[in-house]
């Protein structure tokens, strides 16, 4: 979690959701319209923060395992460099599942008006809040 420091701990999230089959995802969460949500910091621990959506720049989360390759392979991977407000940057990339004449990064970042946004990298998927990003450049 970017904006106060780099925390690994747990997120909680529902067993179900009506957008979509299967668990909530974790940005499922962070787009519920709550203002906050729970964190556990450390694994094992009993003790859990309540965070501030509004001030959360990014949240990382493992890539998912056993993610559908069927509609994955339909989809198209495009590359961006995120540039957020503090002047930092994440390289990664976005799985574009738009129609053809809307497969822009541009098409993705205004496809949805949901706070938070995922690109993956190699360490996992960024949950990136689009409150704190100054611009987005396409890599490809």
């Amino acid at each position: 979690m970017a904006g106060g420091g780099q925390r690994e701990g747990e997120i909680y999230v529902m067993e179900r959701v009506p957008q979509h089959a299967g668990p909530e995802t974790p940005l499922d969460m962070l787009n519920r319209p709550e203002a906050f949500f729970p964190f556990r910091p450390k694994k094992g621990s009993e003790r859990v923060l309540l965070v501030a959506k509004a001030r959360t720049v990014t949240l990382t989360v493992p890539r998912p395992q056993g993610e559908d390759s069927v509609r994955l392979s339909a989809a198209k991977k495009a590359t961006m460099e995120i540039t957020l407000a503090d002047g930092s940057t994440l390289n990664g990339w976005a799985t574009l599942e738009l129609p053809q004449h809307h497969s822009r990064i541009l098409d993705y970042l205004n496809a949805v008006a949901e706070p938070f946004f995922a690109i993956a990298t190699g360490d996992g998927v960024h949950l990136i809040n689009r409150a704190h990003v100054l611009y987005a450049r396409p890599e490809d």
